[in-house]
């Protein structure tokens, strides 16, 4: 491998890491009900 396949395989392997820190704190929920709140503001119902 050359170097710059190493740089990319450390930097997939932290993402991937960020990534499940991310899913374990719960995240995903917290980002789709801000995400709603957004829309229903910007139609008027929030």
């Amino acid at each position: 491998m050359t170097r710059k396949n190493y740089v990319l395989a450390g930097l997939f392997l932290l993402a991937a890491v960020l990534i499940a820190a991310g899913l374990f704190q719960g995240q995903p929920v917290q980002v789709l009900n801000k995400a709603i709140n957004i829309c229903l503001e910007c139609v008027g119902l929030g």
